[in-house]
């Protein structure tokens, strides 16, 4: 059996291997990220895996680490993007959720916005007015321990960066869907707060 500590020493390499596959990769999801991470280090046994804190504290680091000459600039353009998209979606109280929020986004990630409405058809509506290209897609989303809902989504370009809009009803706007990453109601930034954030060093937010 294998001892505590090389149970922890090894929940430690996989960690650091999932964040590093997410950050060059572009891989968005934790337990694929682990899978994969597992594998690439030969691990076939490995049951005693890191959650995914841990891979997003490891993600942190890793990008201190090896990214620390490009990452900063770009979660910067990321950030003026979504307050550019958070302006044009003002009607809607637009709020920033996801790495871009967090200050983990790099060169892989999108622009992630929850939008508010009174039905679900005005986000499609208010972007066809626009001229707006968009595709139509759908997020699953999760309450306490509730089971998965669905809401609808819409993916599009700001200035050749990808920003995905996901619409709740208005009344959610109080009601922050769980994150993947701990369980608890997900962060969420109205544009006061994201602007507040384009001076901060990642990994502050």
């Amino acid at each position: 059996m294998m001892k505590a500590r090389q149970q922890d020493q090894q929940r430690l390499l996989i960690a650091m291997e999932a964040a590093r596959l997410m950050s060059e990769s572009g891989i968005e999801d934790y337990r694929l990220a682990k899978r994969k991470a597992v594998q690439k280090l030969g691990l076939s046994e490995a049951r005693n895996l890191p959650g995914n804190q841990e891979i997003r504290d490891a993600l942190f680091e890793y990008q201190g680490l090896f990214k620390s000459d490009s990452q900063p600039a770009q979660l910067k353009l990321l950030r003026k993007t979504a307050i550019d998209s958070m302006l044009f979606f003002q009607s809607f109280q637009p709020r920033l959720v996801g790495d871009v929020l967090a200050g983990i986004a790099n060169e892989h990630s999108r622009v992630e916005l929850h939008l508010f409405v009174e039905y679900p058809e005005q986000v499609g509506i208010f972007l066809m007015d626009h001229n707006i290209p968009y595709k139509e897609k759908s997020r699953r989303v999760r309450y306490n321990n509730e089971c998965h809902e669905i809401r609808p989504a819409y993916g599009l370009f700001a200035d050749g960066v990808e920003v995905e809009v996901v619409v709740f009803a208005i009344e959610e706007l109080r009601r922050a869907p769980n994150s993947l990453v701990d369980g608890r109601p997900m962060a969420r930034g109205d544009l006061k707060a994201v602007e507040a954030l384009l001076d901060e060093r990642p990994g502050s937010s």
